[in-house]
């Protein structure tokens, strides 16, 4: 099997492993292109990744995964020079930016994770890539594995799946999620406090919809993940269906059950909240009909409106269609002169219609035009 074969194979492969805010919209459009994904950065920059595994023969056989022990479909591995020298040549044609490898367990934890550690000390030492590279930490590694990967790689990651044992046990049967998976992020922490590496810190996943789990459970574990690990960021995948699979036939999870739980993580990370703030159904879920913080904020009606010459900072996060962004404009451009109007809002980057119905301009409520109702994006 040659090379572009390969990476078609372990490319798709990977396309359920998420790595960033990947978008098909400015792939190249050949066969290795399909798995160069535009990823944002930790500092802002946007950099093009071959998103790829350097195995796809797995032992492991949990139920939703395409890579599971006996599906019936074409297997392969990279070596690592292979994949290395791949690399290289796409970086040298200016095709990518950077790499995020994952493997599937392959053997054990360790020797998956020599290979993956191969082909980065590979584009390390003998090609001289410094840029970007992120590596999957396999379930069960050991300290001294997670240790050399972290020295070699720019961001890692550990993927819970579940957010608890109970849950991960309705996904991945053979999985333990404290000893094979909480102690390697614990270990990450452990060791980028101690010696500053992996500098944009670990990340991790989970699969929504098919362990049965509430809004409610992921949310309450991904601020206890923000908090006691410190971790970069946490993705969420909507659960689809992958034939000859014992879950083929279960629904897939809609993109706006992702989407909100993706509005809310932005709301721990950027604007303050708490998940016990966020209001749930009767089910632990969020109400789809809106979004997040226009949810929190038509609740408690107690704290509005909110008068944008006076407010804090704080206060003023808390106004739908109001960012940071747009708060700290707000804070600091109010010195020059009060805003009186929703124009002036719009000026500085504000959804002014949506937060029209939160809000005094000058001791005035501005005119709505918009249903409080209209779902939109979190602002």
């Amino acid at each position: 099997m040659d090379t572009r074969q390969k990476v078609e194979i372990l490319g798709q492969s990977a396309q359920y492993d998420l790595c960033g805010e990947c978008g098909a919209a400015s792939r190249v459009r050949d066969d290795i292109g399909r798995w160069i994904y535009p990823v944002a950065m930790p500092d802002g920059r946007t950099v093009k990744l071959l998103k790829v595994l350097q195995s796809n023969a797995c032992q492991k056989d949990c139920l939703y995964c395409p890579t599971r022990r006996g599906r019936d479909f074409p297997r392969t591995v990279f070596q690592p020079d292979e994949l290395a020298q791949l690399f290289d040549q796409l970086y040298q044609q200016r095709l990518v930016q950077g790499l995020f490898l994952s493997s599937a367990v392959s053997g054990s934890a360790d020797s998956t994770m020599e290979r993956i550690i191969a082909t980065a000390e590979i584009l390390r030492f003998r090609y001289a890539f410094q840029g970007y590279i992120h590596l999957k930490i396999m379930p069960g590694a050991s300290f001294a594995a997670v240790e050399r990967a972290m020295e070699l790689a720019t961001r890692v990651s550990v993927n819970l799946e579940a957010p608890s044992q109970e849950r991960l046990t309705r996904l991945a049967p053979g999985k333990d999620l404290h000893q094979e998976l909480l102690s390697r992020m614990q270990w990450v922490q452990q060791i980028a406090e101690q010696r500053g590496l992996a500098t944009a810190g670990q990340t991790t996943q989970f699969v929504v919809g098919p362990a049965g789990e509430s809004d409610r459970e992921l949310l309450s574990t991904t601020q206890r993940l923000y908090q006691e690990l410190a971790l970069a960021r946490v993705y969420y995948s909507a659960f689809q269906p992958v034939p000859d699979t014992p879950l083929e036939n279960h629904p897939p999870t809609p993109p706006l059950r992702e989407h909100r739980l993706y509005q809310s993580d932005f709301l721990f990370r950027q604007y303050g909240f708490t998940w016990e703030e966020l209001i749930f159904d009767a089910q632990g879920n969020l109400p789809s009909e809106l979004d997040p913080k226009t949810m929190w904020a038509v609740r408690h009606p107690e704290r509005f409106p909110v008068e944008v010459n006076r407010a804090s900072k704080e206060e003023l996060l808390r106004v739908p269609g109001i960012g940071p962004r747009s708060a700290a404009r707000i804070v600091k451009l109010r010195r020059q002169g009060a805003f009186r109007s929703l124009q002036d809002l719009r000026q500085i980057g504000a959804v002014a219609q949506r937060a029209a119905p939160f809000v005094l301009l000058g001791g005035r409520r501005p005119p709505v035009q918009l249903s409080l109702w209209d779902a939109a994006p979190a602002g």
